[in-house]
């Protein structure tokens, strides 16, 4: 019971993750480039091989959406 457990929430996490496993100690440039990722390619763990980004790419980021003080 707990190999069928383990071995189904294993091949979830890797559907979740499009057949990669998954990422263990994260810090705060990883987060950063999966944050890029997310919105060139439209998923966290996608990658795009097109050398330039798309023209939505410069407005699409989060820093426009913070408030400065």
């Amino acid at each position: 019971m707990f190999g069928a457990a383990g071995t189904l929430l294993n091949t979830s996490k890797r559907l979740q993750n499009q057949g990669k496993p998954v990422r263990h100690g994260l810090d705060a440039w990883d987060e950063m480039m999966m944050d890029r990722d997310r919105r060139l390619t439209g998923h966290k763990r996608g990658q795009a091989a097109e050398p330039y980004a798309p023209e939505e790419f410069e407005t699409n980021s989060a820093w426009y959406t913070q408030r400065t003080a």
